[in-house]
């Protein structure tokens, strides 16, 4: 039977020396895609510069809303919140070196997998042929190996990491919070770890290809949004606190990371001159927060300027 589908193909059942037996054409097997010919391969090669920060982009979702649930229940209240985020880092790093273990190849720090050519290796479920307009031949496989289970896998182990540490440490250690305020960042997280989920399940395909630009149009509204809540307006209010510095850190680490996806460069000296903007939002901001402060413009509204 000739493969009509976009990821039908034909799987190897049987060979010796030069002679090979191929099945009927059908779903390929995990871990394996069609190539022009029609015929499923082993998915051998080495996820791209461009995959890992995918992949990393997708692991770090569920420590920043641990990190904002955590910061957002516990304020000033309570002293415990360091050890609650520093609980978040060790729960997220472990999910992630145990998921690379325990994908293939087991036991070590690295995947392989297949290249993501278009948009649609993401969604086969949506390409299932019909040769005759009356029977479905169903091709739904993983074309993007292992880049859409890897990261079910990943939740999968954070959630339960989550289950086994946080609530035996925040009963121990936040004592400056009420009962019911105790386990709201662990409420929180048993909620949108779901919705992540059902996120990756419908849209991996687009955030592969967005997340650069998300990372850092994210990252600028919130470091407005926090300067601006903080009052800072000028690098002395910085220099005050070292929480506003770690947050402004924290936020340059991401811009530097959305550049480099979106430079997708395999070596690092392409992206070292589009680094140098990392710190330009926060200066523009700097400069600028004294002509934009509400107080004087109602001043000079009222004086008539």
């Amino acid at each position: 039977m000739a493969c009509l589908g976009l990821y039908c193909g034909k799987t190897l059942l049987f060979k010796n020396g030069s002679s090979e037996i191929y099945g009927e054409c059908g779903v390929c097997p995990r871990g394996q895609r069609t190539n022009a010919q029609k015929y499923c391969q082993p998915c051998t090669e080495t996820p791209e510069l461009y995959d890992w920060l995918y992949l990393g982009f997708m692991a770090m979702l569920p420590l920043v809303l641990h990190w904002f649930f955590i910061e957002w229940y516990s304020g000033k209240k309570s002293s415990s919140a360091l050890f609650q985020h520093v609980t978040a880092l060790f729960e997220c790093s472990v999910a992630a070196i145990i998921t690379l273990l325990v994908s293939d190849p087991v036991g070590v720090l690295y995947i392989r997998s297949c290249r993501v050519l278009m948009l649609s290796d993401w969604y086969t479920m949506l390409y299932n042929p019909s040769p005759d307009y009356v029977t479905t031949v169903h091709c739904t496989h993983e074309a993007v190996y292992p880049l859409y289970t890897i990261v079910f896998v990943y939740y999968a182990f954070c959630l339960m990491l989550m289950m086994l540490l946080r609530p035996l440490l925040v009963k121990k250690i936040a004592c400056g919070l009420g009962k019911s305020e105790r386990f709201k960042s662990i409420y929180a997280a048993l909620y949108f770890f779901p919705i992540l989920t059902v996120l990756q399940a419908v849209g991996g395909g687009l955030l592969y290809y967005a997340f650069p630009y998300i990372i850092l149009v994210l990252s600028l509204v919130t470091l407005a949004v926090y300067m601006s809540a903080s009052e800072i307006e000028s690098c002395y209010d910085l220099l005050v606190r070292k929480k506003r510095l770690i947050v402004l850190f924290s936020h340059w680490l991401l811009h530097a990371y959305g550049i480099v996806s979106i430079s997708r460069a395999d070596r690092l000296e392409h992206d070292l001159p589009l680094l140098a903007l990392v710190p330009t939002p926060a200066l523009f901001y700097l400069f600028t927060a004294k002509f934009t402060e509400p107080s004087r413009i109602l001043s000079e509204g009222a004086n008539g300027h």
